[in-house]
Order: structure tokens, then sequence, then C-alpha cells
């Protein structure tokens, strides 16, 4: 027994010897001085078999890889028996000249181990070179094959002999020429771009006529008295806005604005608001230190609540004016054609008012006596607060110090930042400390601050300083109410504006979701997801206009959102089929998102004839009356989809639910169109690589694992949280700590109760109607073989040699639009041929056989 274990510690010890020495970077770099001789070497091979092969040949092709321990056999390569085989080996039995190519990939490879690059651009590199010297041994022999010289090596010959049989000489003439051209055409990416100014004057000259009488139309005006060219440039810059997504700075609050007075230290001397320390001149401890901690200055900031301050005044009323209608047309319309007496059309304007005379469309007249919810209508918390004892702060101070110093890690400043439920102390090391001992000690600090939620912030982004975020014994309330009184949300200039809490110095944070474009929200349950949801939804109802957004809402729980029902008139956007304005059902779901697809699509027509960018530019032609109405122009709100338990969407429809997601999270940001989507299971299966490319805005509470936690945002951390609304928001590569406001369900109704009893839109806002699959399922009987598709009977053929009840089986095979052919697939339900839906499965199909099938549709026709 004594030996086994001893056996296994030295087979343990072996492989740690062995690991250590892979690990060595000194390791690395000899390996590839070596491919970088080896290179050398085959380099001199090389060139000498240039002018040596005949005398060498024979020999080595006699002895093969025996010539290297013939002593009796001499050979003229410069770099002897060795480099004869390798130099015949790859320049006769490989490609040729071009092998000469392979000792710059020998060369780069040493390069890359040697200053320990990344190997992907060099698997780039080697497959570039690859391909091209096989096309390069390819021409050579195709040039030189009459040549005693092996220019292209075994490979390129049998390459070229094959390729000369298939398609002939001139024919593979052709295709390299081709082929070059294609290169050059990737490589320097020419323009093509031929000149037709002459056709174009001549053109304007001809036109010039109808140009100025569109001229004269204030409709017109400002698009159609621009050239083609510019016009051309002005479409080329159309593509969808992609600014990175940005957020207000954080400000701090003002007494007016809200009950938190501006930022005051915390006294820890005698009159003194900061105390100074200076480290280097304390006593350096060659060992581990018994006492307490020395006096180390914490500079402290914090925004504490004043119950004194003063209220602010609530959310400004909206503007009344004389009531105006919607759909009033404008005093322009298109001219007329009409035939002379010879024959010939005549264009004939229609005179008509001035639009000048008009003032501009407002599209809240519709509603011109609604009146947004007031602050009242919100539970202050910040009476429960309470304040931050000093110390704790001191204590916490004393304790980060000594553990510092314990593994020999000396600091020169440190300072306080207090936040509702996390405060951020900033360390200035020493010289000449590395920081990722600092990071290393995560753990040691939370088990001698005896707190959960240690995070280290090692360096923090902007400043020279190290962050130790540590959890408040006492936490505070961030309510909704203070939040949304503050002056970044009352006057902030954002299209979407979302307040979504405090950040961990005390300032109120909001965004804007226009350009987040979407959001993504994960965390465990019970940790504020819903709430957050709660927020964001509140945030929009407090600041927009019902005819400014609607909402579409999701819900698969069927609980979460059933309040909101209430905002049917008013905010909220359905199908026109739907029994209920929140979506609970998951076919419905389905619908639903291919309808904002179908939605998407027509509003980017829309801005195509507008000659807009994006939906702020349309909104501001169609405002200002420079689009007609009666040419299908519209006001177009911005629409937010909220989706609150996405998981459940996935397991049971798959990618009938994330292909039109992924598509509306592509392109629906240019036309107003985003998305909020929550789950509380943040894996790889639910929150795929599609999702996640097409959501850089993302939102984390506590979760419980680190893989989540780099599922949802890309880093760890969010499994160090403290729950209770303590959230990371991550926008690209910046990474945010903050506390989510706090709204309570009575809270919520009491705001839509408050929207609800105010007087409505006659008819809600209906999405486009869609036609999925189902609906026409319970038609059965009562279709005739004349109501049928066209394509019914190839469509029903397929599905049964397939064995497969698929649509997208149909439209592949078929080549139809997805609405066809899902209406050909309910057909083909309803004519019991296939079975209903199975999710993301394909449907069963009953019969076996075609013969079976034709004998079916017979009695089909006769019906």
């Amino acid at each position: 027994m004594a030996q086994r274990k001893k056996r296994k510690g030295k087979a343990r010890k072996g492989q740690w010897q062995i690991s250590q020495i892979t690990q060595d970077e000194r390791v690395i770099k000899i390996i590839g001085l070596l491919f970088m001789f080896f290179g050398v070497y085959l380099t001199i091979a090389f060139v000498s078999y240039l002018f040596t092969w005949q005398g060498d040949q024979d020999k080595v092709i006699k002895h093969s890889w025996s010539l290297l321990f013939n002593g009796d056999v001499s050979v003229q390569n410069w770099s002897g028996r060795l480099g004869a085989i390798l130099s015949n080996g790859f320049m006769h039995w490989g490609f040729g000249l071009p092998s000469l190519l392979f000792v710059f990939l020998l060369f780069k490879f040493g390069v890359v181990l040697i200053k320990r690059q990344s190997l992907t651009n060099y698997l780039k590199t080697f497959t570039q070179v690859l391909l091209f010297t096989c096309f390069l041994s390819i021409i050579l022999e195709f040039v030189l094959h009459s040549s005693t010289f092996s220019w292209g090596g075994a490979m390129g010959s049998a390459a070229y002999l094959w390729m000369s049989t298939f398609m002939g000489k001139v024919g593979l003439g052709l295709l390299f020429v081709m082929v070059g051209l294609l290169t050059l055409t990737w490589v320097i990416n020419p323009t093509m771009e031929f000149s037709t100014d002459g056709l174009r004057q001549a053109f304007d000259d001809s036109t010039n006529s109808q140009i100025s009488y569109f001229k004269s139309l204030s409709i017109f005006q400002a698009k159609e008295g621009k050239t083609s060219q510019s016009t051309q440039r002005k479409r080329k810059s159309s593509s969808i806005d992609s600014d990175f997504p940005e957020f207000d700075e954080p400000v701090q609050h003002t007494a007016a604005e809200s009950k938190s007075p501006p930022i005051t230290p915390i006294d820890f001397g005698e009159g003194d608001d900061f105390l100074e320390f200076d480290v280097e001149a304390a006593p350096q401890r060659k060992k581990k230190p018994t006492g307490p901690a020395p006096d180390l200055e914490l500079e402290v900031e914090e925004t504490l609540t004043n119950q004194e301050a003063t209220q602010s005044t609530p959310p400004s009323q909206p503007l009344t004016s004389t009531h105006q209608i919607a759909d009033q047309p404008l005093e322009v319309v298109d001219p007329t054609s009409v035939t002379g007496a010879d024959g010939s059309e005549k264009v004939m304007p229609i005179q008509q008012e001035n639009v000048d005379d008009l003032d501009p469309y407002d599209p809240k007249l519709d509603l011109s006596d609604y009146t947004s919810p007031g602050l009242d209508l919100l539970v202050d918390y910040e009476q429960d607060n309470v304040q931050i004892d000093r110390a704790e702060l001191q204590a916490n101070k004393e304790q980060i110090v000594n553990t510092l110093r314990n593994y020999k890690i000396e600091i020169t400043k440190i300072r306080a930042t207090i936040g509702p439920t996390v405060t951020l102390y900033e360390i200035v090391p020493a010289p000449g400390v590395k920081i990722s001992k600092i990071k290393n000690l995560e753990d040691d600090i939370a088990l001698n601050l005896a707190a959960l939620g240690i995070r280290i912030i090692a360096p923090i982004p902007g400043k020279g300083t190290i962050g130790i975020e540590v959890p408040n014994k006492n936490k505070q309330t961030v309510s909704l109410k203070e939040v949304l009184r503050s002056d970044k949300f009352q006057n902030g200039k954002m299209d979407l504006p979302i307040a979504l809490g405090k950040t961990i110095a005390n300032e109120v944070f909001v965004a804007d979701l226009a350009k987040m474009p979407h959001l993504l929200i994960a965390g465990a349950t019970g940790q504020g997801k819903s709430v957050g949801i709660n927020t964001i939804l509140m945030s929009l109802l407090y600041k927009k206009h019902p005819s400014q957004v609607k909402l579409v809402l999701i819900d698969p729980k069927k609980v979460e959102l059933y309040p909101y029902t209430n905002l049917e008139k008013h905010f909220l956007g359905f199908l026109p089929d739907a029994d209920e304005p929140i979506i609970t059902d998951t076919t419905k779901v389905i619908h639903t998102l291919n309808s904002l697809t179908i939605e998407m699509d027509d509003r980017y027509d829309l801005l195509k004839k507008a000659r807009s960018r994006n939906i702020k530019e349309y909104n501001a032609k169609f405002t200002a009356r420079k689009l007609n109405p009666q040419n299908g122009h519209r006001f177009l709100p911005f629409i937010v989809l909220v989706i609150d338990e996405f998981a459940d969407l996935i397991m049971t429809a798959g990618k009938e639910v994330e292909l039109p997601i992924a598509r509306i999270a592509q392109l629906a940001r240019a036309v107003g169109i985003h998305m909020i989507i929550a789950t509380q299971r943040p894996t790889t299966n639910i929150i795929t690589g599609m999702i996640k490319a097409n959501f850089p805005a993302r939102i984390s509470f506590k979760v419980t694992s680190n893989v989540d936690s780099r599922t949802i945002l890309d880093a760890k951390g969010a499994e160090q949280l403290i729950g209770r609304g303590d959230m990371l928001l991550t926008v690209g590569s910046d990474l945010i700590r903050l506390q989510c406001a706090f709204v309570d369900t009575p809270e919520v109704e009491k705001v839509i109760d408050h929207i609800g009893d105010q007087r409505g839109y006659a008819v809600p806002y209906h999405l486009p109607e869609f036609k999925g699959e189902g609906d026409i399922g319970g038609e059965g009987s009562n279709l005739k073989w004349s109501d049928l598709d066209d394509h019914f009977e190839d469509a029903a053929r397929l599905i049964v040699a397939a064995q497969s009840g698929s649509t997208s089986l149909i439209q592949r095979k078929m080549s139809l639009g997805y609405n066809r052919a899902g209406r050909i697939m309910d057909q083909l339900e309803s004519c019991n041929i296939v079975g209903p839906s199975n999710g993301s499965k394909p449907r069963e199909v009953y019969f076996m056989t075609e013969m079976e099938l034709l004998d079916h549709l017979d009695r089909l026709k006769n019906a």
C-alpha cells in the first residue's frame, strides 16, 4: 500500500514538473527559435536542390530514408543527406518550387511562439498560403509541363493532368484568368463605376419643367430639387444607425430636484472633512502585524437622505391647444394626367391651398385631455432609510488595510464612496505592487469583513485606483418616486428614457432604450427581475404620451403583466383577433412576433418613400406636413416589445420564436421597434449566440453560478451580487453596478388605474394581421377543391415523399414565401394530410405512400 502511494506521488510530481516546463515562456521561446532554425535549414536545402537535383535524385530514390545512415554515399546538396531527402520530398513529390512558401510558414510560426501571439491569425495565414501554394503549383505545371525539372511537383502535375483532361487546356487557362481576376477584385476592391455625366445632363435638361413644378409644391420641397447624384449618396447613408448605445453621465442632485442633498463628507477628525495619511512615512514591518492597524486616511463621500429637502414640482402637464384631426390630409395632391385632343398625355396640376398655412401636426391632440400620472401615486421610501454608521466604515477600512498588509501589500491612500446598498472603497497601491495580487485576495477580504458580495475592480476604468465594493449592513431603499423626481429624468432629452435606479455613487441613472437599442435581463428567482420590468414600464408611462409609444407585452406566466390590461386603449398594441391585450398563448406569441416583422418591413417601406434614415427623421417630416397621408404615410409611434419569461417560449416553440426575434433585433432599431427580454435561466441553450449578438445592453441581477454570469454578461461578478435589486449593467465593455429602483404592485396598479380611467382611443392600436399555421385548422370539411392553393397537390406529394410535415420544407423545395407556405400547411392539416402543429418539431404525416395520398385527393376532388 505504501509503495502504491509512493508511485502515485512520484507520478503526480512528474506530471506537475511537465506542466510547469510547458508553461514556462522560455521553453516556448526555445521552440520558436528551433522552428526558425529549421526554416533556415530548409531554405538552404531547397535553394541547393535547384542546382544539385540531377546528381542527387537517383541516390535519394534508390536509398530512400536509409540514405541517412549510409556513409558510403555522398550527395551534392549543401545541407547534406538530410537536406537532399527533405528537398526531394518537398520539391519533387510535393508542390515543386512553391514549396519555398512552407519556409515562410515555419518562420511565421516561430515568431508567433516567441511573441506569444494568438494562433487564430496564424491559422488564417496558413490556410491562405496553402491554397496559394496549390494554385501556383498547378499554374507552373500548366506553363512548364514539358520541362525536365518538376516545377509544380507531383501534386501540381497530378492536379494539372486531371483538370486538363476534364476541361481542356483552353478551359483551364480561362479558369486561371478568372481566378486571378476574382482574387484581384477581392484584394483591391475596384469601384467599377462608369461616368454617366452626359446622360445625366441630357436627362436633367429634358425634365427641367417637371422638376420646377414639383419644387413649387411644399410637400416636395427639400427632396425633389436635388440631383440624382446627391440622392444616391443619401440612399447609401440610409443604413440603420449603428451608434454605440450611450447613457447620460450621472450628475448630483440639487435640493430642489430631490430629497437627497448634495454630497457631504463624514467627519472623521476634529473639524476636518478628510483625514490625511501617508503610508510611506509609517514604519515598515518585516513580519505580520499583531496589533491594530495604523491610522490610514479614509476619505468618505456620501449622499444621505435629508428629510428637510424641499419637494420638487410634479411633472408638467401635456400642452393643450385646439383639437386637430389626426387623419387630416395635406393640401397637396399628386398631379393628374389627362388626354389631349391629339391623343397625348398632359400633366395638369391641381390648384390647392398652401400647406404652410397649416399648423404642424401634433399626434397628442387626438387625446388632448390626457394627463400623465402624478408622483403622488407613488410611495416615498426615504423615511425608512437609515443613516450610514461611521464606525462601520472605519471598521471596514481597518479590516481592508490589515488584510492587505498581512500579505505584504502596502497602500498609500483609501477613500470610501457610499451608495444605497454598497460602499466603494478606492485604494491606491504603493509603487511596485502587482494588481493581480490584490485581485486574488477577494475571498480573504470577504472572510475578514464577514460580508457577502465582495467585488474587486482592478483597476477602476478611468482612474488610477483599485475598487473594493462592500455591501452595507443597513441597506437603503431606492424608491421609484425619488428617481422619477430627479432632474435627469424630468428634463433629459431622450426618446425612450428608463430610470433604472442609482449608481454606487448614489447618483440617479437614466438610460435611453432607443440607443441601447434592445435590453436583455436575467437573474435568479426573487432577485428583482419583475420589479425591474415594472420600473422600466413605469418610466415610459410617466414620460411618454399614448400616441408616442406602444407596448406589446408577452407574459407566458400569465400573472406578472396582467395589471397592464387596463391600458388596452392607451398604450398597448396587439393583434386584431387577440382575445386579451396581454399575449400569453404560445401560438399567439409566434403570430405576434411575425406580425412585428411585417410592421417592421412596412415601416422601412415608408422610410424609403420618405427618403428618411430613421424614425425621428420620418416623424419630423410628417409633423411638418411634408408627407401625404393619402399616399399611406402615418405618424409612427415607438413600439416596445416586453417578454417576461423567455426560457418558457424557447422550450415550447424554439426556432419559431428565436428567428423572428433575431430578425427584429438586427433591423428594427431604425424604425423604432425595441425589445426587452427577461429570463431566470441565463443558459446557453436559452440565450443563444444569435440572441446575444444582437443585444449589446444586458442587465443581470444575482445569479446562482459563475457560468450564468459569463453567459449573460461575458464576465463574472453577477454571482457575487447581494440580491434585492442589486444588478450589473453592461453596454459593450462598460460594466456598471446599480441598485434598481423599487416600485410595489399597489403603486403600479394606482398608476395604471389613473391612466385607464381616462378617455382612450376609440380603436386600440392593432398590429398587422398575420396568417400563420393553425389559423384555418377548423375549416376541414368546409374547404372546396377550388379554394385550395395552386401548389396544394404538389406540396402534398412533397410532404408524403419526405415524411416530414414542415413549412420550411415547402419553402425550400417549392421556392415559396413563408406566408404562402404556411397557408398551404394549414390546408394540408384541414384536409387531414398532416397533423396539428407540434412546436418546433415536424408535423405528423398521415399517409405513408403516394398511392394512399392520391386516393385521398380523389375523394376530396369529388366531394
